[in-house]
């Protein structure tokens, strides 16, 4: 081999390394007595699926994620909505909410712009937003994020605490034995798209005290203390938080 082509090969060797190093997990947990803090290159632990793909046009790429949140959370008595809910062990936002709208001028059916007031939920029919195995999917910023419950880190966890509220509340998974008081609406959308609520759309569900054993944050008691909940069905996670001091994900 001439020593253009060994220079070649040392160039997509050193490519390929960077690129398989870029995509490798690395996050770091630190907990003080004021604060938990979790650093991460927003690369998770296990497999990711294929980015872009039909209903996601972006790709996944590497972050400098530093979230810190309180390491004494207090309860207060009013439920702030939140986008960005929180981060997992594994230092992936957890991020439920989406910026989608139903748009019936947009090719994709759904844009930004929320005149219609039905918010596309991601975890909805269809896998409209092209959720992967492990109900993530990719960012414009290239962020990968979760929208579900991730069956990997269900399964990999040593316990049921999967990762942190941005209030500092834990957010546990414990299967079934968590229901949400979440249910469909009956009928029909009363304006555009019409049709029934089959859950494509966040207000397709309305709150229900007492239909579960979970608040409206999807939080509840859990050994003493209070805590939110990943759940197999809607929210899936917090909407909403809590806490009286939170920090702001992005």
């Amino acid at each position: 081999m001439n020593s253009k082509a060994l220079l070649l090969a040392a160039v997509a060797v050193a490519t390929l390394t960077t690129a398989v190093y870029a995509l490798t997990n690395r996050v770091a947990l630190a907990k003080s007595a004021n604060e938990i803090c979790i650093t991460s290159n927003g690369i998770p632990d296990h497999a990711v699926g294929q980015f872009p793909n039909r209903g996601n046009p972006h790709s996944i790429k590497s972050q400098n994620i530093k979230v810190c949140v309180t390491s004494n959370p207090q309860k207060g008595n009013r439920a702030q909505e939140v986008e960005t809910v929180g981060i997992a062990e594994n230092g992936i936002i957890i991020r439920p909410g989406t910026a989608d709208y139903y748009d019936a001028s947009s090719p994709r059916g759904h844009s930004r712009d929320r005149s219609s007031g039905w918010n596309l939920d991601g975890m909805g029919p269809g896998n409209t937003l092209g959720l992967d195995a492990n109900n993530a999917h990719v960012d414009n910023r290239g962020i990968y994020h979760y929208h579900g419950v991730p069956e990997a880190l269900a399964k990999t966890s040593d316990d049921t605490l999967i990762g942190w509220a941005a209030d500092g509340f834990e957010i546990h998974y414990v299967g079934g034995s968590a229901k949400p008081s979440y249910m469909l609406k009956n009928g029909t959308r009363p304006t555009a798209p019409g049709g029934a609520y089959d859950g494509s759309y966040n207000e397709d569900f309305e709150y229900v005290r007492g239909y579960g054993n979970l608040d409206q944050c999807n939080g509840a008691m859990l050994d003493g203390e209070y805590v939110y909940f990943a759940t197999d069905a809607y929210p899936f996670y917090p909407r909403c938080l809590y806490g009286t001091d939170f920090t702001r994900i992005r």
